[in-house]
C-alpha cells in the first residue's frame, strides 16, 4: 500500500542482502521506484532477476526483465534496453502464452509504436489484449486496449482511436488497476489528448483522476508525470503562470526518473515564456531541455524569429523537419511553425510546401485542432500573395474552429490576421471588432508581443498596399532610402539572400522590375 512503501524500503534495506529472496528485491525494488530511488529500485530488480534465473524460473524472469527492458527506455538507454527485451523473450519464448507473454507484447508494442512500425505495434497491442482477457488481468487489459487506441490514432484513425483510449481510461478512475499501471495508462492517454490537442477530453479525464493523483506522495514519480500533463493543459487553455509554475516544478522532480519527461517540461516552460516576450527565460529553458538531449523545436526557431534572426529561424525548422522520429503530429506543428519563419523571409514557395503538407495531415487525421491549424496557415499564405477573398475564408474559418476548440492564443492570432485581411478588402469596422477582441485576448494571457502588434494596427496603422507584409515593408522602406542589400540585411539581421528574396515578392506584388519603380511605389504611398 502507498503508505507504506517507506516502511517497507527500509525495513527491506535493513536485512543483510543475502538473506534476501528474489521475491524481497523485487518488492525492494518497487519501494525503492515509488521513492523515486531508481538507480537503486534498478539494482535490486537486477539482482532480484539473478535469483530467479539462477533458479529456473523462466517465467518470473521473462516478467523482471521486460520490466527492466521498460525502465532503460523511460530513462533514455534504448540500448540497454533493448538487451532486457530480448533476454525477456528467451525466457518466455518457449512457454506456454501467460500475463508475462502479455506484458512482454505491451513493451514490444510500445517500442514499435515509437519507431513507426504501426503494424508490428498493433499485433503486439491485439495479443496482449488478447491474453489479458483470458486471464482476466484487468492491468495488462487495459494497457493492451490503450496502446491499441494508440497505435489507430498514430495511423489517423483518431475517433476509434480515442473510443479504445476512453475505454481503458475508464478502469483508471473505477481504480479498478494497481498504482503502476494506472500511472501508465493516465500518462498515455492524456499525452495523446495534448498532442491532438483536445484540451475538452484531456481536462475531463484530468479531473476524473485527480482523486487518484493527488493520493500520492510527494516523492514518488507519477506526481512529476501528472504535473506536467497539467501543465500543458493549463497552457493550452491559457492560464500561463499556472502552467509555467507547474512546468517548472515537474522539471525538477522528474530529472532523475525520466530525463526526457524533464526535459520536455523545460520545453513547455520555454514556450511559455517566448510567448510572454521573456526571451531570456526562453533561451535559457530551451537551452537546458537541449541540455538534455530534447529537440527544442519549433518554439526554439520561433523565438529565433522574435529575435529577428530569421535565417537562423529558418535553419533551426528546416533542421528539425528533417530530423528522424517524432510521428506525423510532431512534424505537423513543425510545418504550422514553418510557415510563419518562411513567410518572414519572404519564401512563399517553401510557406506553400509547408501548408499544402500540413493540409495532408490535417485530412488524414480530421481533428478540429487541425483543421484550424492548417486553415490559419492557408489564409497566411493568401494573405501574402495577396490572395484577399481566399484568406479571408480560410482566416474565418479557422478563427470560429480555435473559439470552438477553446484555444485562446491560436484564436486570438488567427483574429488578428482575419483582421488584416478584412481590413484589406475595406471592411474597416468590422476589423476593428477582431482587433479588439485580439487584443483582449492577447492581454489577459500576458502575450506582450502580440497585445503591441494588436494596438499597433487598432491605432491606426496604414494598412499595407498590393498585399505587402510587415517585413516587406520594411524592406522597401530601406530601399526608397537608398540602401544597398547589404546594408538591408545588416539593418534587420537577416541574409543578403534573404533580402534578394524579399525583393524578388516586393517586386511581383508591385508589377515592376526595378528599384527605382519600387521606391517610387514607396514614396507614393506613405511607405518611405
Amino acid at each position: 500500500m502507498r503508505e507504506a512503501w517507506a516502511e517497507a524500503y527500509e525495513e527491506l534495506r535493513a536485512l543483510d542482502p543475502s538473506v534476501l529472496a528474489p521475491q524481497d528485491l523485487e518488492g525492494l525494488a518497487d519501494a525503492a521506484w515509488w521513492l523515486s530511488r531508481m538507480q537503486e529500485s534498478t539494482a535490486a530488480r537486477q539482482r532480484a532477476y539473478a535469483g530467479y534465473a539462477a533458479a529456473g524460473d523462466d517465467r518470473r524472469s521473462g516478467f523482471v526483465a521486460t520490466r527492466l527492458c521498460i525502465e532503460h527506455f523511460l530513462r533514455g538507454e534504448p540500448a540497454v534496453g533493448a538487451g532486457w527485451l530480448m533476454r525477456a523473450r528467451r525466457h518466455l519464448e518457449h512457454l506456454e502464452d501467460g500475463v508475462e507473454q502479455g506484458f512482454l507484447s505491451t513493451a514490444q508494442a510500445r517500442i514499435e509504436l515509437t519507431k513507426g512500425d504501426l503494424d508490428d505495434a498493433m499485433t503486439h497491442a491485439r495479443r496482449a489484449t488478447e491474453i489479458g482477457q483470458r486471464n482476466g488481468h484487468r492491468d495488462l487489459i487495459a494497457m493492451g486496449i490503450h496502446l491499441e487506441g494508440l497505435v489507430l490514432i498514430a495511423t489517423g484513425r483518431v475517433p476509434e482511436g480515442m473510443a479504445l483510449l476512453d475505454e481503458a481510461m475508464t478502469s483508471v478512475v473505477a481504480r479498478e488497476l494497481s498504482d503502476y499501471f494506472t500511472g501508465a495508462v493516465y500518462c498515455n492517454v492524456l499525452e495523446a489528448c495534448l498532442e491532438l490537442a483536445d484540451v475538452r477530453r484531456a481536462g475531463e479525464w484530468s479531473e476524473a483522476s485527480r482523486a487518484w493523483c493527488e493520493s500520492l506522495p510527494a516523492g514518488s514519480p507519477y506526481p512529476g508525470l501528472c504535473r506536467v500533463n497539467r501543465a500543458e493543459v493549463a497552457d493550452l487553455q491559457g492560464a500561463w503562470m499556472e502552467a509555467e509554475i507547474e512546468a517548472l516544478r515537474a522539471s525538477e522532480e522528474l530529472l532523475s526518473f525520466n530525463p526526457m519527461a524533464a526535459a520536455w517540461a523545460l520545453y513547455e516552460a520555454g514556450e511559455i515564456r517566448r510567448r510572454l516576450g521573456d526571451v531570456p527565460g526562453a533561451e535559457n529553458a530551451f537551452a537546458r531541455a537541449h541540455e538534455l538531449g530534447f529537440e527544442p523545436q519549433p518554439g526554439l526557431a520561433l523565438l529565433r524569429l522574435a529575435q529577428g534572426k530569421v535565417d537562423a529561424a529558418v535553419t533551426g525548422i528546416r533542421m528539425a523537419l528533417g530530423g528522424p522520429g517524432g510521428g506525423r503530429l510532431r512534424r505537423a506543428r513543425l510545418l504550422a511553425a514553418q510557415v510563419d519563419v518562411a513567410l518572414a523571409a519572404g519564401d512563399l514557395d517553401t510557406a506553400r510546401q509547408a501548408t499544402c503538407d500540413l493540409e495532408g495531415t490535417a485530412r488524414d487525421f480530421d481533428t478540429p485542432a487541425l483543421d484550424a491549424a492548417a486553415a490559419t496557415a492557408r489564409g497566411a499564405v493568401r494573405l501574402a500573395e495577396g490572395d484577399v477573398p481566399g484568406a479571408l475564408d480560410a482566416l474565418r474559418h479557422a478563427s470560429s474552429v480555435w473559439q470552438a476548440v477553446r484555444l485562446p492564443y491560436e484564436g486570438a492570432r488567427a483574429r488578428m490576421l482575419y483582421a488584416v485581411a478584412l481590413r484589406a478588402a475595406g471592411a474597416s469596422e468590422d476589423a476593428l471588432l477582431e482587433l479588439r477582441a485580439a487584443l483582449s485576448v492577447f492581454e489577459r494571457l500576458g502575450a506582450a508581443t502580440d497585445a503591441a502588434r494588436a494596438a499597433e494596427l487598432l491605432a491606426g496603422r496604414p494598412d499595407l498596399p498590393r498585399g505587402l507584409t510587415v517585413r516587406e515593408a520594411e524592406v522597401l522602406r530601406l530601399v526608397a532610402s537608398g540602401k544597398s542589400n547589404r546594408d538591408i540585411a545588416a539593418e534587420l539581421v537577416i541574409s543578403e539572400h534573404t533580402v534578394a528574396r524579399h525583393l524578388q515578392n516586393i517586386f511581383g506584388k508591385l508589377d515592376v522590375s526595378s528599384r527605382s519603380a519600387a521606391t517610387a511605389f514607396a514614396f507614393e504611398h506613405g511607405l518611405a
